[in-house]
């Protein structure tokens, strides 16, 4: 039998159409059955009445449950009060399996983060889940479009690899054929040996840490953008990031309007993305994140200590809501409206919670921030910080090259100092691109791998690249699930990739 998607409803107004999919939630009068629908293209309400289904028909549909699967034949019917805009009157339906038990309730909030993990498999089909899927969806077809109508070529690196790129304590070791391998942590060395064949390149594959990291950043399997241009220096590098990343945002914002409704996002937080990205070398980004620099009169201390108090006072006035609330229900209420106020206070106990968590935090961040010492790394919590000045994307340049990776170009007269650039999105999502401008000397580079204790055999093969042709050149790597974090507004990479493999979690 024939069916039509639920996005497809517009165009079938007032026609008769057979939709096909699973029940979402469903509520149950004497003589109507209220379906919402999802079937992976949308959700939309189908209603079931007893005289136009008949007795038969009606007893069926009274047995339903979430995820129970069946095809509903009706009328599309306009209604601007339902998701997505359209109603299914229903005339007759079919249950292909009626589902029992089903683990997961509709407000997935009531389940603790381990039950929903451990069910991965059906936590992916909530409005939620599904709204994240949509828009990694929408992000990975941007990468696509920007970079093939730039004129680069997709190209694809290896898996595994002999040799380390970025280190060797955090790579997942297995056997080749009976000699020792590596999982890619990257696909840019590689990346690099294209460029040079096709001048504009990007590999787009999974990649691998071993790092014991559980944290929201951290997953041990993931995927990168890698982007790597012949004739390219830094600061082309960087134009390349902002218009790129600024391209994908766009493309989310305009493509999927319904998916950032879904997951509550403030779109005016991915709009910063118009406007020019600061750059900011890294000494004096220290200098700003310790409150000795102030940015268009704003001091990161002072910003912090007044956010630390919004936070106390906000929390507050939600809790004496929550009270008035659960007064009114007590004193009773319709029942619609009862519901609209209990799901209003689980609302508000969750954004206490995440007040509750910046009261905790922000005094670690004021601290971390005043004592910051030259040279280190920058931490979540200093990237929070600085974009919090900002109010936008900031790309942090000319690292230490003592946290940076071998293969960074030095500043000009200045060794102790790489080309290397991090772009930090803000409200605390953190590093998401990587990258830098390339070292081209075969003597820096061999004494590079030496200081790094890697083995010289190994990368016999990317010095050749400097033996033969060298030219300047540049790129930088895009963690996709931290973009899709970033643009989603949501708490931990688990979400934004379909089934996440990191410490400690390998199932389902």
């Amino acid at each position: 039998m024939a069916h039509q998607y639920i996005s497809e409803l517009a165009q079938h107004e007032e026609k008769t159409v057979t939709l096909k999919g699973w029940v979402y939630n469903v509520r149950f009068s004497k003589t109507n059955i209220f379906v919402e629908l999802r079937d992976g293209s949308g959700f939309a309400q189908c209603v079931i009445s007893d005289e136009t289904v008949g007795e038969e028909k009606f007893e069926q549909a009274k047995q339903l449950t979430r995820e129970s699967s069946l095809a509903l034949s009706g009328t599309v019917v306009k209604d601007e009060r339902q998701v997505g805009g359209y109603e299914l009157q229903v005339n007759d339906l079919e249950v292909y399996t009626y589902a029992s038990d089903y683990p997961i309730k509709v407000n997935e909030t009531e389940h603790g983060v381990r039950h929903l993990v451990d069910r991965r498999h059906l936590w992916l089909r909530s409005k939620r889940q599904w709204a994240i899927m949509r828009i990694r969806n929408r992000i990975i077809m941007a990468i696509h479009e920007y970079f093939q109508k730039e004129g680069f070529l997709q190209m694809d690196s290896p898996i595994f690899t002999g040799n380390a790129a970025e280190g060797t304590t955090d790579l997942f070791e297995t056997d080749f054929f009976g000699e020792p391998a590596f999982l890619a942590q990257t696909g840019q060395l590689y990346g690099e040996a294209m460029c040079m064949s096709h001048g504009k390149i990007y590999t787009f594959g999974p990649t691998f840490r071993a790092e014991k990291s559980d944290t929201p950043r951290h997953l041990a399997e993931f995927w990168m953008i890698e982007p790597e241009m012949a004739f390219f220096d830094n600061e082309m590098n960087m134009d390349l990031i902002e218009n790129f990343t600024r391209y994908i945002v766009n493309s989310c914002l305009e493509k999927c309007a319904n998916e950032l409704q879904i997951l509550g996002r403030d779109i005016s937080r991915l709009e910063t993305v118009n406007q020019t990205y600061p750059r900011v070398p890294y000494t004096e980004a220290i200098k700003i994140l310790r409150g000795e620099q102030e940015v268009n009169g704003k001091n990161a201390i002072a910003v912090q200590e007044a956010d630390l108090a919004a936070a106390k006072e906000g929390i507050q006035e939600k809790t004496k809501d929550i009270a008035e609330r659960e007064a009114a229900i007590k004193a009773g209420m319709k029942k619609g409206a009862r519901k609209f106020n209990e799901a209003k206070i689980i609302a508000l106990r969750s954004e206490i919670a995440d007040m509750e968590e910046q009261c905790r935090n922000i005094p670690k961040w004021i601290e971390s921030a005043k004592n910051f010492e030259h040279g280190e790394d920058f931490g979540n919590s200093d990237e929070t910080v600085l974009t919090r000045v900002f109010d936008a994307p900031v790309m942090v340049y000319n690292w230490p090259a003592k946290v940076k990776a071998f293969y960074m170009k030095e500043v000009d007269g200045d060794p102790d100092y790489v080309k290397g650039v991090d772009l930090l999105a803000p409200d605390g999502y953190g590093e998401i691109v990587g990258g830098s401008e390339r070292e081209t000397s075969l003597d820096l580079l061999v004494t590079k791998i030496n200081e790094h204790q890697l083995p010289m055999e190994a990368f016999e093969w990317y010095l050749d690249l400097r033996r033969f042709g060298s030219v300047p050149h540049a790129g930088f790597g895009l963690g996709l699930e931290r973009m899709v974090r970033w643009v989603c507004g949501i708490h931990h990479l688990r979400e934004a990739i379909p089934f996440a493999r990191r410490y400690g979690q390998l199932f389902p």
